[in-house]
C-alpha cells in the first residue's frame, strides 16, 4: 500500500478468533492513555466489530461514514475511558468485509488524517490472514501476533506468520517481524514456553524469529470486565493482569 501513517502505528492481530486481540489491544489503548499518551484505538475488524462493545461506547457514526464521505473522519472518534480515543468500524456490514484495493487505500488516508492528532494508533485486525490483515501489516511499525497455548491457536498463529512472510516477499513490503502476546497463559512459565515453541518453528521453516511481547493470565478478572464493559486496566494497578499489561505496554512506549 501507498498510503503512510506517520504517526506510529501498531497492529494487534491474531491467527484464529477467540484469542483475545481486542482484549489486548482495547486495554493497551487504556493502559497508555492511561500514561499520558493520545492513543487512538481503530477497529479494523472492519465487517464484526466489537472494540466499541468492549469499552461500553456508543458509536453513531463509524469509518464507513467517513469513507462514503458522509461526514468528516474526526467526526466518528468518539473519546473512551482513561482518555483513550476509538475510530470504530460497524458490524454485519457485508461490503466492509471485502474492501477493493483503492477502497483500502482511502481507508488508511482516513486514518492517517485522524491519526496527526496521537502519539500512537492501535489497530485491532480481524483474525486469519485475509488481504485487510495482510495491507495493515504492511504498513504497521510493530506488529502483535496474540495466541493462547491451545494448539489450535498456536498453528493457527505459525500460518499467520508465514503468511505475513510471504506477502512481504511478494509485494516487497517491509513487514516487521511480529511479537507474540501469549494470552490466558497458566503463569510467566507457561507464557515463556509457548513463545518459545512459536519462535522455535519460526526460526526453522521461516528464518523469522518472532520476540515475545508479553503474556497475560487466564483470568476470570478480565472475563468480568468485558462482560461488565470495562476494560481491566482500569481496575487496581498491582492486580497480576495489569502487570503484565504493563510489561506489554512499556515495550511500545519506545515507539512514542
Amino acid at each position: 500500500m501507498s498510503s503512510v501513517i506517520e504517526t506510529p502505528f501498531v497492529l494487534v492481530t491474531g491467527g484464529k478468533g477467540g484469542v483475545g486481540k481486542t482484549t489486548v489491544a482495547a486495554n493497551l489503548g487504556v493502559e497508555m492513555a492511561s500514561a499520558g499518551k493520545r492513543v487512538l484505538i481503530v477497529d479494523l475488524d472492519l465487517g464484526l466489530a466489537n472494540l466499541n462493545v468492549l469499552l461500553g461506547l456508543d458509536t453513531p457514526r463509524t469509518i464507513e461514514d467517513a469513507l462514503t464521505g458522509a461526514v468528516e473522519p474526526s467526526a466518528c472518534v468518539v473519546p473512551g475511558p482513561a482518555g483513550v480515543h476509538l475510530l470504530p468500524a460497524g458490524s454485519g456490514t457485508e461490503r466492509m468485509g471485502r474492501l477493493t484495493g483503492e477502497q483500502r487505500e482511502r481507508l488508511v488516508e482516513v486514518i492517517a488524517e485522524v491519526a496527526r492528532d496521537y502519539d500512537v494508533v492501535i489497530g485491532d485486525s480481524a483474525a486469519g490472514v485475509g488481504p485487510d490483515v495482510m495491507a495493515f501489516a504492511s504498513i504497521a511499525d510493530r506488529v502483535l501476533v496474540v495466541t493462547t497455548p491451545e494448539l489450535a491457536a498456536l498453528t493457527d498463529a505459525y500460518g499467520l506468520i508465514k503468511a505475513l512472510d510471504q506477502y512481504g516477499s511478494r509485494t516487497e513490503a517491509d513487514i516487521p517481524t511480529p511479537e507474540i502476546v501469549v494470552n490466558h497463559a497458566s503463569g510467566i512459565e507457561e507464557g515463556e514456553a509457548v513463545a518459545r515453541k512459536l519462535k522455535a518453528i519460526c526460526e526453522r521453516f521461516l528464518a523469522r524469529s518472532p520476540r515475545q511481547a508479553g503474556w497475560l493470565p487466564r483470568s476470570a478478572v478480565v472475563s468480568r470486565s468485558a462482560n461488565r464493559q470495562e476494560p481491566f486496566a482500569m481496575r487496581p494497578r498491582k492486580a497480576l493482569e495489569h502487570l503484565c499489561l504493563r510489561q506489554i505496554a512499556s515495550r511500545l512506549q519506545r515507539l512514542v
